[in-house]
């Protein structure tokens, strides 16, 4: 997922918190899962030269020497290069089995764009660098080190717990979720997930903001804007313009904004959000928080970027192309339109909304088509939002408070996307929590630099182990 957007909170007026319980902290989880991390940033594992392959069957031998059995450990694929490992420790079967999930893959780094190796792993001032050290090897490694961690304390929960790491979630062919929901959905089918690629936690110059549970995300669908006509010599023009054409339906798009609509997931994040916001701000939060909502507090929210794109579908302009010769009439210009769609509404029906937003019958409108790791062609579907189960929330909240008191917990909708979709799509409701705290200010996934705070990724990597443990007796 491109993986990760902002819910720009502003809490100032909250103290910086440590964490509370440290001191109970097991020591020795500190170094193991480090130990993996630097592994896991060092293995390639771009869609262009990487193997994901390398990565998964690295975090399976450690399984194995950790006592995990052949038959609870898979290493499996479509693609010698892209195979994913999924692992299992056995519960009571009280219940059914918890999915907890992250991706191996890695977007593309070069060299010469960073001031340190993206495939080193380097630690500095504070930080760990390196190419997925924030999306998402942190989460690949704290759920591998929590495993082995749960493996040798001898756990029993009263339910299964999968590990799935997997592939091409950042681009590719092969994504793993998808995969494996189409060939061995008995290896992860889970009542639910929590997935470490989405619910970031937040802080703001080291203090302490929010902690997130992502529980919607919106739906990635490009459409193809085309105008096409004979063309002819540029010395003799006509009104009759490819470019022309185009040009005006992209205008009268660029002036449309789509209807408000809010969910369970979007409505709680303004109620709650608004608690932390004096003034203007926080009022119309509340205001547009309502059924129906406040249509001027709507209008004066979604001068924000991050606020629009909460409130409503999106659409834009993000790719242009047009004519063949400079001294020709072009025969065609072409436009790509890249939306993010709310969970639950029909992509098919976005499609004829832009159909007549741009109105004119010489623009086609279509999908741009996706393949999936089968070669099929994958028709874009709606996406309904998880519910806000009390058992999740719970664990969650409680997890939260032993180690940072009184600290916000906040639903929210990703305007990204990630593997989540797939999940949902296929019925296992999916949470991303990922429990380790990014800076506002200095987000750089899928940038130049990438890192994570040493401290934070630590403090993951318990916080993770308790809420494992809370949501394995959550009633």
């Amino acid at each position: 997922m491109h993986k990760r957007k902002l819910w720009v909170v502003l809490l100032a007026g909250l103290a910086g918190m440590a964490p509370a319980g440290r001191a109970q902290e097991k020591q020795d989880a500190k170094p193991l899962a480090r130990e993996i991390f630097k592994e896991l940033i060092e293995i390639n594992t771009t869609d262009s030269v990487g193997n994901v392959t390398t990565a998964a069957e690295a975090v399976a031998r450690r399984l194995r020497a950790a006592g995990f059995a052949e038959k609870d450990l898979q290493v499996a694929g479509p693609n010698e290069r892209k195979k994913n490992v999924v692992a299992r420790i056995h519960g009571t079967g009280q219940r059914k089995p918890l999915l907890l999930l992250a991706h191996l893959d890695v977007v593309e780094a070069r060299r010469e764009d960073w001031s340190t190796d993206p495939f080193q792993f380097v630690e500095k001032d504070g930080y760990f660098y390196g190419r997925g050290t924030q999306d998402i090897k942190d989460g690949a490694a704290i759920l591998v080190a929590n495993f082995l961690r749960l493996k040798k304390e001898g756990f029993v929960p009263d339910r299964d717990l999968i590990l799935a790491l997997t592939a091409d979630e950042e681009g590719g062919n092969f994504n793993g979720v998808e995969w494996l929901l189409a060939h061995h959905r008995e290896w992860i089918d889970a009542e639910y997930c929590v997935n470490l690629d989405g619910g970031d936690f937040m802080s703001e110059h080291g203090k302490k903001l929010y902690a997130a549970v992502q529980a919607s995300e919106k739906v990635y669908v490009d459409f193809q804007l085309e105008s096409r006509n004979p063309g002819g010599h540029s010395s003799r023009p006509v009104p009759d313009n490819a470019i022309y054409h185009l040009a005006g339906g992209l205008a009268r798009l660029a002036n449309y904004s789509f209807p408000v609509q809010l969910n369970e997931i979007t409505r709680a994040m303004l109620e709650r959000s608004a608690a932390f916001h004096g003034g203007q701000e926080g009022q119309d939060m509340r205001a547009a928080a309502k059924t129906p909502p406040d249509a001027a507090a709507v209008a004066r929210l979604s001068g924000n970027s991050f606020y629009n794109a909460i409130l409503r579908t999106t659409c834009v302009a993000t790719r242009l192309d047009g004519g063949h010769a400079n001294n020709a009439l072009p025969q065609r210009a072409r436009a790509n339109v890249n939306c993010r769609i709310l969970p639950g509404e029909d992509p098919q029906q976005i499609r004829e909304t832009l159909v007549r937003v741009v109105a004119d019958p010489q623009i086609a409108v279509t999908f741009v088509e996706q393949v999936s790791a089968d070669g099929k062609v994958i028709l874009p579907a709606s996406v309904p939002p998880s519910p806000l189960r009390a058992d999740v929330m719970g664990a969650l909240e409680s997890s939260v408070h032993t180690m940072w008191p009184a600290l916000p917990v906040l639903p929210v909708m990703d305007t990204g996307a990630s593997d989540g979709k797939f999940l949902r799509l296929g019925g296992i409701p999916t949470y991303g929590i990922s429990g380790v705290f990014l800076d506002l200010d200095n987000h750089r996934a899928h940038g130049q630099d990438e890192r994570v705070g040493v401290q934070d990724f630590y403090d993951g990597v318990e916080f993770n182990y308790r809420l494992i443990r809370a949501l394995a007796s959550a009633k």
